[in-house]
């Protein structure tokens, strides 16, 4: 049976600065009812797919379905009128790896979800000894007679070889580039073309898998196998583009635009207009591979705050007119520069921002890799920017450009990874191949800042040679050569991770200092879990009310950490994923886990100004001789009360330990007293502690705060509102056991009252 696709109703979505011009509508192959034909097959009816039970799945997947599947426009930054959108369901086949291609397709997947997701009617766990084929059909528009034809991937994992009528039409490798295939020459006069891929997934056996693995557990999560992203046919003239380059330059107001075309003549000619609301500001001309400059009289400018966006037009002519689209792009600059105080800092258009936001997975509990809906990939933006982040660290996985999409339409900062790799020879090559596919397809976002070539070494090897490469393919972003582990020093940040923390690294003459992932605060929330046993977080709470406190405390306490220098910081993370609960939100997407109106505004405060803590308790980080009674071994009776006789002790001058230290303490344990006074009892107070590792510490004989883990300098705790009610005016007594189990130490404390109106 031989069926046409049919045209979906006509609609359009927004796209550039002011939305003056529109995405084509969508059109589909096939609608609810008979989405795929095959020459040699029985039509597939739609009732043979509903995703697989099982897990949770977000309220988006309500709107999945064969012929509603990720229909919009994929590639946003190059819009053509034409095209034709082959997401739906295809037949599928499951064989092992050196079988060749079978003779039957009894299964459908609804592409493009993975082959492992419920989302894709599969579910199946692909293995590196299995082969994955997929095969449909579809009837050339008769309108694009006379032209070329590309068949477009936005990204298949991992390995895969296409075939058009049973002729081989294009081989790629690589889990997160897209591609084109042109298959004019493939292509049968008239009818039905055949189309079938053929793709081999090792995941963590051999490709740049990020946190796919085969055996996912903790941190490490379900893989994606297959086609994950759009599929769709464009008609394309002899000569046409391929892709471009825009490059905005701030400081000498303009942009520098370079074209890359198939099939032009020396005499093609290049037209590029800039527009803003319609209304043409610039315009240049010149010639395929040539770099063609514009000029912009007083740009508006693309930041957090007002994520501007012009339009941007081109066309190529080849004797007549050959090729069209349109674009967008974004005028900003990212530098380090140094502060009134001579500090290093980020900065976005010559200014000083602090950046703040979400170590960001892209999991999704329904469709894995792949978002149910582009709604659902928005969503997450949304919550961000909600949330008071004016950024996010995209974690060892590559999105999608409508995600990139909608971070430029929606005013984020992107620190973007490369996936993670291994270090054999063989995944070397892959991992470098990629790296340079990662910023030929991202670079024109004017959202993404920042690139990550390795994460807590995770495969790393020859880290300046790479970060260096990096650095001469795009000297417009800031290069992180490993955030966290092992900083090799070079690029443009030195990044650290601290759990839960927050930290920061030294401050360097050349390089910013970043917190490139802290937080970590875990929560399950039942009926919202991947599974009802086994959550994992690194710090557990049971309440909202519980993790709220302590993410806002973790935000109070890196503000003077900012004075210091601190430029930026990444919190773990958007959301739950799988087993892992640390996320901002469930896994789901229908809770966020915090209280939203207290923690943006601890995230708000920290774009503001510092105020210095007023201090009402000193300690050494005043500079000042500060004397305490101490002992190293375990006290009798309540050594923490106000009357406690503690005239048997040793005296000594803070700080205690081995780190930056005026008295030597180098057993397990310690236990620390003095007295202080206090002319009156502010409402909010902070500990200024500096501990390693965990500390009690004792007002006025009654327990105030339990601190785990250590921290690296002193920093602010917020005292809870029972805990200041320990307090009085006049004598009072600060008493704390710390206990050291490896590495250095170091316990000191005092009391400020914060300035800032904390949430």
């Amino acid at each position: 049976m031989s069926m046409k696709p049919t045209q979906a109703s006509q609609s359009s979505a927004v796209i550039g600065g002011a939305g003056t011009f529109t995405l084509p509508a969508t059109r589909l192959l096939g609608g609810l009812g008979l989405l795929l034909a095959m020459a040699t097959g029985p039509t597939v009816q739609a009732a043979e797919w509903a995703p697989v039970p099982g897990h949770i799945m977000t309220p988006w997947a309500k709107d999945v379905s064969p012929g509603n599947a990720l229909p919009e426009y994929p590639r946003p930054q190059m819009v053509r009128k034409d095209w034709l959108n082959l997401n739906g369901l295809w037949e599928l086949s499951i064989t092992k790896k050196e079988e060749p291609r079978p003779a039957e397709f009894k299964q459908r997947i609804l592409v493009p979800y993975p082959v492992e997701s419920a989302l894709s009617g599969v579910a199946h766990i692909v293995k590196p000894d299995e082969r994955v084929w997929y095969r449909r059909a579809v009837e050339i528009p008769k309108a694009w007679q006379g032209q070329r034809v590309l068949l477009n991937f936005g990204a298949v994992d991992w390995d895969c070889v296409v075939y058009v009528n049973g002729k081989e039409a294009g081989k790629h490798s690589g889990g997160y580039s897209p591609f084109s295939i042109d298959i004019t020459g493939t292509l049968n006069a008239s009818g039905n073309q055949e189309i079938v891929v053929s793709v081999w997934d090792p995941t963590d056996a051999g490709q740049p898998h990020g946190k796919q693995v085969l055996n996912p557990g903790g941190i490490m999560y379900t893989a994606t196998t297959g086609i994950w992203r759009t599929v769709w046919l464009e008609p394309v003239a002899k000569s046409y583009v391929a892709s471009y380059t825009v490059i905005p330059d701030l400081d000498k107001e303009q942009i520098r635009v370079k074209i890359k075309a198939e099939g032009a003549g020396d005499t093609a000619t290049v037209k590029i207009a800039a527009l803003d609301q319609g209304n043409p500001v610039a315009s240049a001309a010149g010639k395929p591979g040539e770099e063609i400059l514009l000029k912009l009289q007083n740009p508006k400018l693309w930041s957090p705050d007002s994520p501007f966006l012009y339009d941007l037009q081109v066309t190529l002519a080849d004797g007549q007119t050959s090729d069209a689209f349109t674009g967008y792009f974004g005028m900003r600059k990212i530098s380090v520069m140094k502060d009134t105080q001579g500090l290093n800092r980020l900065a976005l258009n010559n200014k000083v921002l602090f950046q703040y936001g979400p170590l960001d997975q892209g999991f999704w509990p329904d469709g894995l890799y792949t978002a149910p809906t582009d709604a659902a990939l928005k969503y997450d933006l949304e919550v961000t920017k909600r949330l008071g982040c004016n950024m996010l660290r995209k974690h060892v996985k590559i999105e999608p450009d409508r995600m990139y999409y909608w971070a430029d339409k929606l005013g984020l900062l992107i620190w973007q990874d490369m996936p993670a790799g291994g270090n054999p020879d063989h995944l070397r090559t892959s991992f470098e191949r990629e790296l340079n596919e990662m910023i030929d397809t991202l670079e024109n976002h004017p959202s993404i800042i920042m690139w990550v070539v390795f994460n807590e070494g995770w495969g790393q090897y020859d880290t300046l040679r790479l970060t260096q490469l990096v650095k001469q393919r795009d000297p417009s972003r800031l290069v992180n050569n490993a955030s966290g582990w092992t900083d090799m020093k070079c690029g443009d940040v030195l990044d650290m991770h601290n759990y839960p923390g927050p930290g920061m690294p030294a401050i360097e003459p050349t390089r910013a200092a970043v917190l490139g992932e802290f937080g970590g605060l875990g929560r399950p929330v039942k009926d919202h879990l991947w599974q009802d046993s086994g959550a994992w977080g690194y710090v557990s709470f049971k309440t909202a009310a519980e993790a709220t406190d302590a993410y806002v405390g973790l935000l109070t306490r890196m503000r003077p950490l900012i004075g210091k220098g601190l430029s930026a910081a990444v919190y773990t993370q958007t959301s739950d994923v799988e087993v892992e609960v640390n996320g901002m939100m469930t896994y789901d997407r229908m809770q966020i886990k915090f209280d939203e109106t207290r923690a943006a505004g601890a995230a708000a405060l920290l774009y503001q100004p510092q105020v210095a803590p007023k201090v009402l308790v000193p300690c050494a980080e005043q500079g000042v001789q500060v004397i305490w009674k101490y002992t190293t071994e375990k006290p009798a009776g309540d050594w923490q009360a106000a009357d406690f006789n503690d005239s048997s002790w040793k005296e000594g001058a803070a700080a205690f330990g081995t780190i930056n230290s005026a008295t030597k303490w180098e057993t397990s344990d310690i236990w620390i007293r003095r007295t202080f006074e206090l002319q009156a009892v502010p409402a909010k107070l902070c500990l200024n502690v500096f501990h390693d590792e965990d500390a009690e510490i004792h007002l006025n004989g009654k327990l105030a705060a339990t601190l785990t883990g250590f921290n690296s300098s002193h920093e602010p705790f917020p005292l809870s509102a029972e805990a200041v009610k320990l307090l009085k005016p006049g004598k009072n007594t600060l008493a704390i056991h710390c206990r050291q189990t490896s590495g250095g130490q170091n316990i000191d404390c005092g009391i400020v009252e914060p300035l800032d109106a904390n949430p």
